[in-house]
């Protein structure tokens, strides 16, 4: 008998005919012969309606009661599928992070797995129940105030029970039936993969596709989890991420020879662009900057300094950072003026970032002329550029990303015949 972990976002059990729907298809599993561990997110937009809700109260809700709030949404869809499932004749439990071992620093908000202990949940299968989790959520060890892992952290949840009950696979279950090239929201004719690489994959997430968490991924590569990537609303194969052409004896499908040139594009609209205008030019000013930045734990993602000259050389540095944090890096670089030194900061929020990803790019010298040549053509301005061996992704005006995105999609040929079925959920 195999062991399942099955995950099942938002979008999947939106309503009472979505909990259904989900609860049959873990029912079949069972019926099959597996035993089945469930991790389930919040129904539909919730997560989103309650942070909407919280800041309508408050301007800025303390970071413990806004994990208090946010943690309810899964806890009423863990008690609610297990109903379901419990109604169509197989035993069930429900359990919150807490109760399923899942113990987190205490970092509110994006707190960082520390342990992951499923005893009960252990329990729970060896007495014949089904398990249902409530996902993105755990409990800080000594305070033990409930923490949530940030946005997306329910598929982060599933892969940790997956590594901790040494299961078999990790399905991860969305609205698509699998990872695309792209957003079929918006380049509906993008092409489902039947393979990806972990390192791509990683990119992709990395950059703003929202199918799979970064965390997640990394930690299925770290343990060696196999994910699958499918669709709650079809009984369609879907995608399976593999660690690397090493595991293929392991993999559930043949890896080719060469890797396909492009995995996909992604995009975020996240982003907030920062820019440090006059900057004295000189060793030690960059460090200054990003110390204050670290200490305060802002995440920066691209950086760029352009080329100073003259007798007393001044530079502007810009770098992005998730919107949410924007406010945060302006206010300490406000307090450090003096210290630092610059003649002014500026700030954007209305731009986006454009992610070509692929591990067969670092052998293809014609993929960075295809791809600046096909925002060109579209006179797609480009604001910010940054590679690595797998990827190129560029900062534009965040009114031109979803046109920047189908373009480059067009131009490398990864458009298909049909378009993709999207069963369900905003993309919010």
């Amino acid at each position: 008998m195999s062991l399942i972990v099955q995950k099942f976002g938002g979008s999947s059990v939106a309503d009472a005919d979505g909990i259904r729907r989900v609860a049959r298809r873990i029912v079949e599993t069972r019926n099959r012969g597996h035993d089945v561990v469930v991790v389930v997110s919040a129904m539909g937009d919730t997560t989103d309606e309650l942070l909407d809700l919280a800041h309508e109260v408050t301007r800025k809700p303390p970071a413990r009661e806004l994990d208090m709030l946010l943690t309810a949404g899964e806890r009423i869809s863990m008690a609610l599928l297990a109903m379901a499932v419990s109604g169509m004749g197989a035993p069930a439990q429900s359990f919150t992070g807490s109760q399923a071992g899942m113990v987190t620093d205490g970092a509110h908000g994006a707190a960082l797995l520390v342990e992951v202990n499923p005893q009960r949940v252990r329990e729970s299968l060896d007495q014949g129940n089904i398990a249902i989790i409530a996902g993105f959520q755990g409990v800080h060890r000594s305070t033990k105030d409930i923490t949530t892992l940030g946005r997306g952290g329910s598929d982060t949840t599933a892969v940790a029970l997956a590594a901790a009950l040494d299961a078999d696979v990790c399905e991860i279950y969305s609205d698509v039936d699998g990872v695309f090239t792209a957003d079929p929201r918006i380049a509906p004719r993008a092409r489902k993969l039947d393979v990806v690489s972990s390192e791509e994959m990683l990119e992709l997430a990395a950059n703003g596709a929202k199918i799979l968490h970064l965390r997640c991924v990394e930690y299925a590569r770290r343990f060696g989890v196999k994910l699958h990537v499918r669709s709650s609303f079809t009984q369609n194969e879907g995608t399976w991420v593999i660690p690397g052409p090493e595991d293929a004896a392991t993999s559930p499908k043949e890896i080719p020879l060469e890797q396909p040139l492009i995995a996909g594009i992604a995009h975020d609209r996240s982003q907030a662009k920062v820019t440090v205008v006059g900057v004295p030019d000189k060793p030690g000013i960059a460090a200054r900057i990003f110390r204050l930045l670290a200490e305060a734990k802002v995440n920066v993602d691209m950086i760029v300094q352009n080329i100073s000259t003259g007798d007393n050389p001044l530079t502007d540095l810009s770098f992005t950072v998730d919107e949410s944090q924007g406010d945060l890096a302006m206010s300490l670089l406000r307090a450090a003026e003096e210290k630092i030194g610059y003649a002014g900061l500026e700030y954007d929020d209305q731009v986006g970032k454009l992610s070509l990803v692929g591990a067969g790019m670092k052998s293809n010298p014609g993929v960075t002329f295809t791809f600046f040549e096909a925002l060109a053509s579209a006179d797609i301005n480009i604001d910010m550029i940054s590679t690595s061996e797998v990827r190129i992704s560029v900062v534009t005006a965040a009114d031109r990303l979803d046109e920047a995105v189908r373009v480059v999609h067009s131009a490398f040929d990864l458009d298909t015949d049909e378009e993709a079925t999207v069963y369900a959920g905003t993309g919010r």
